[in-house]
């Protein structure tokens, strides 16, 4: 887009948006009440995104006070925290209060666009600034005609709703093109990568100043974080580094995979933590990797995790057949566009923070919601999604690497809630991350052993678990050549601890349950899914005294809106030292999957842990090869590929407290004890007890 054009709108919008403002606040508008209150907020705040681009464009942030860096950050966002979230327009139950809910619903919808300028502002992509101001005007334009009427008097009369609809459909779908450049470019080309250059220009990490040129929500958790991890001694932090960046080359290492054909990373990390991400840039350019960082990506400080809840389903407004082929088509432009880069993209390197206060999120009725249509046309739109994706970036050419560290918000549930508890805390999950994976792998190796002779496994619960079910698992053919687990120490996944494998569905039926988790972020109580030949049959939870409540909350959070999902996983965690991390310090549903999983068996619900990739040989340390890739839904990647994938992979623990036995029964029905009564109980593996102990 031409630079002089996109200037010369954004000053007639900015005319226009204070106008606006003038005759709502002199009365001298046609658009009665509360519509004009309404855009007189989206015109305030749009003059407030416009007049941050020119403190963000110009460089002024850098040479601005702590104090005046929050208060802009402030009135950024003061809208939509949690103490005036509920008598803010971006808020669907004050929304449809206000405007009745066929008008509530889009007008919440279009200022929720509206903000998304905060993103723009700050990523410098002035386009997305400018085309929302005209977003809210062309609206705004619909209301004024509609009060004038043909007459051009003020009748009082309102849009007809389709008619907004038409300009946000027409909005997405006109822009799309533009959007996934923007997308993938900031995936896959590192050659104008604001935010890494950002972290590599960092002189003094203890002013942390820094922290408000994201343009995120920057709370006491950020700066805490930032603060902590600027005090750190540098072999502390070059530790963590170390950990994190090793873990994503051994990654490749151990799948056969070549590095060497790769040029880029992509980083993703907490908000604070960029005195470690620097450190790993380091060791990432010594692999002959450039990073990309991606803003919408990062864990940046969340203002109200309820505000995001309410709008995870916005796109209801314009979401059918006709936009979903022109985004995908869009999609398609993208990656053609940037097809050299996409083949050099090695894949994602995670640092994920946890301890961050619990969130029960409420699921509102007026809310927009995808209909039974749309859940359909959804779970086919991320079929495609990937399978575009993955045209360009060849899973079996890429890998990922994912670690975990707390955040100073997890005080308020430790029982020494001072900065010095969090620090011990915290290194002890520094210890956890970096476990003596040498001495795990030969301990696995011997549960490996056992299990290669089973037919199937039994696992059950313990005092008010009541977990009891069988999974089935390969045949091998040949026993000195294959095995059916594979050996996971710390590569893709740190920490180190488990053994998992891809379970035969048929035959693989019962009961899982746990009394707590944590999934995604998102708390489950009572959690217990009912599996038959390896299909989900029924799954509840007592989240909500509603059970229509509970079936959409797993409906959205574990099924991803498909009517059943299989087991793509049966693994069993041999980490104790992080279970007894958890239960010293009392955080265990703090505790993020990450770590969660290597804390007792788990099984995932969606893909398989080789998703895409299951015709790739791949190996233990012994030499043996890993044959159970794939189930018999995956399959269907040969016939029919839309029907072998899910698009997810949700992983549940139960905890060792929980856990009755794990039993590996054979062909001719002999049964060896893997763990009994939550302790490991096969010879060569006592020593993941002392821990327990």
């Amino acid at each position: 887009m031409d630079l002089e054009v996109l200037s010369e709108r954004r000053q007639l919008s900015k005319e226009r948006l204070a106008e606006i403002i003038n005759e709502i606040s002199a009365g001298e508008t046609v658009v009665a009440k509360p519509y004009s209150d309404y855009f007189k907020v989206c015109a305030d705040f749009m003059l407030l995104a416009d007049e941050t681009w020119d403190t963000v464009s110009s460089g002024a942030l850098k040479k601005m006070s702590m104090n005046e860096l929050a208060e802009l950050n402030d009135r950024l966002y003061e809208d939509v925290t949690e103490d005036n979230y509920e008598h803010s327009y971006s808020e669907p139950a004050f929304a449809v209060k206000q405007f009745g809910e066929e008008y509530g619903r889009i007008l919440c919808a279009l200022y929720f666009e509206l903000r998304r300028s905060i993103g723009a502002v700050y990523e410098g992509d002035f386009e997305g600034l400018v085309i929302r101001q005209e977003l809210l005007l062309e609206v705004y334009g619909l209301f004024e005609d509609a009060a004038k009427g043909e007459s051009g008097e003020n009748n009082g009369e309102l849009p007809k709703t389709f008619e907004i609809k038409d300009v946000l459909y027409w909005y997405f779908s006109d822009y799309a093109d533009v959007t996934y450049e923007k997308r993938i470019r900031s995936m896959v080309d590192t050659s104008e990568c604001k935010w890494a250059e950002l972290v590599k220009g960092i002189n003094d990490f203890s002013d942390i100043r820094y922290l408000y040129e994201y343009g995120y929500y920057i709370s006491e958790n950020e700066i805490e974080t930032a603060k902590f991890i600027a005090s750190l001694p540098y072999e502390t932090v070059k530790k963590m580094a170390d950990t994190y960046t090793e873990g994503y080359r051994i990654g490749f290492e151990v799948t056969g995979k070549d590095l060497s054909i790769k040029d880029t990373v992509e980083i993703v990390y907490p908000v604070g933590f960029e005195r470690m991400v620097r450190e790993s840039i380091a060791n990432f350019d010594r692999m002959g990797l450039k990073p990309v960082i991606r803003w919408a990506r990062l864990f940046g400080g969340e203002v109200n995790r309820q505000y995001y809840y309410d709008h995870k389903d916005d796109r209801a407004l314009y979401f059918d057949k006709n936009y979903i082929t022109r985004e995908l088509e869009s999609l398609q432009n993208a990656f053609e566009q940037y097809k050299k880069q996409a083949k050099g993209y090695a894949g994602p390197a995670v640092i994920e923070s946890f301890g961050e206060k619990d969130f029960d999120p409420a699921i509102k009725k007026e809310a927009l919601h995808l209909s039974d249509e749309q859940n359909k046309l959804f779970v086919d739109y991320m079929t495609r999604y990937g399978q575009i994706q993955r045209g360009y970036i060849i899973e079996e050419e890429r890998s990922f690497t994912i670690i975990a560290f707390p955040v100073p918000e997890i005080r308020s549930a430790l029982p020494d809630k001072s900065i010095e508890g969090y620090n011990r805390f915290f290194e002890e999950i520094i210890k956890v991350n970096t476990l003596d994976y040498k001495l795990y792998q030969g301990i696995q190796q011997k549960i490996i052993d056992a299990l290669d002779k089973a037919e199937y496994v039994e696992v059950t619960g313990r005092g008010d678990n009541r977990t009891d079910i069988k999974v089935h698992v390969w045949h091998l053919d040949d026993p000195e050549k294959q095995t059916k687990f594979e050996n996971c120490v710390a590569d893709v996944n740190i920490p180190v601890g488990e053994v998992f494998t891809s379970p035969v569905l048929k035959g693989t039926s019962g009961k899982l349950h746990v009394t707590k988790v944590f999934l995604n972020g998102l708390e489950f109580r009572d959690l217990e899914i009912d599996f038959k030949d390896g299909m989900i049959e029924n799954a509840r939870c007592g989240n909500y005294d509603d059970e229509e409540k509970n079936n959409t909350y797993i409906s959205e959070n574990i099924l991803y809106r498909h009517k059943t999902l299989p087991i793509g996983e049966f693994a069993i965690g041999t980490n104790t030292t992080a279970y007894t991390v958890a239960r010293k310090y009392d955080v265990q549903a703090k505790m993020p999957i990450l770590i969660a999983e290597k804390t007792g068996p788990h099984f995932a619900v969606g893909d398989t842990c080789y998703s895409h990739a299951e015709d790739i040989k791949v190996y233990n340390p012994d030499g043996k090869e890993i044959v159970s890739r794939t189930n018999e839904i995956a399959e269907k990647r040969h016939s029919d590929p839309s029907k072998a994938y899910f698009n997810c992979h949700t992983d549940i623990t139960i905890p060792y407290d929980e856990l009755g036995d794990i039993v590996a029964v054979a062909e001719d029905g002999s049964r060896t004890y893997i763990i009994k009564e939550g302790r490991f109980d096969l010879e060569g593996t006592e020593k993941l007890n002392e821990a327990l102990e």
